[in-house]
């Protein structure tokens, strides 16, 4: 297990949110399902915590009622090698959530996701502030990101 394994704090649906990202990514895996016992701040026999992975990374989802909810302000970013990658995310975890802006996606259980292509981060790390400029003001413009604009923008191509 990995050092850090983010967790997901859901109200009632952690097992229904982490059958639906392991069906999302390719390898997902859903690893461990346990539930309240007696005694609990929740039910007797519902499901306490699932264990899942997704692309290497493995995930908590703890059902623990109502007090908290997600905010943008934490988002996981899907890095996509090709085009065909990026609509395929986009439209499944923009499934019954909303499409923002900027590459950002909110799915149905309000978890922010962020699908980019793999080369933005070099594009960014790359020296040359003015394509940097160029590429983000492409960004800027897009709600899914088209990964063809982005390249021609940084490469200062019409």
């Amino acid at each position: 297990m990995e050092k850090i394994t983010p967790c997901l704090w859901f109200d009632g649906k952690a097992e229904e949110a982490a059958r639906f990202y392991v069906s999302v990514f390719e390898d997902g895996k859903l690893l461990a399902v346990t539930h309240y016992g007696e005694n609990a701040p929740q039910p007797a026999g519902t499901v306490m915590t699932v264990l899942f992975s997704v692309n290497g990374q493995t995930f908590m989802g703890l059902n623990a009622g109502p007090a908290f909810t997600f905010s943008p302000a934490v988002s996981f970013m899907v890095n996509c090698d090709t085009q065909a990658e990026i609509d395929r995310y986009w439209a499944r975890l923009s499934e019954g959530g909303q499409e923002v802006e900027c590459g950002w996606v909110r799915d149905r259980f309000g978890l922010s996701w962020q699908i980019v292509p793999r080369s933005l981060g070099a594009m960014m790390a790359s020296g040359d502030p003015a394509a940097v400029q160029r590429m983000v003001q492409a960004v800027w413009t897009m709600k899914k990101l088209d990964l063809a604009v982005l390249e021609k923008a940084f490469r200062r191509e019409a």
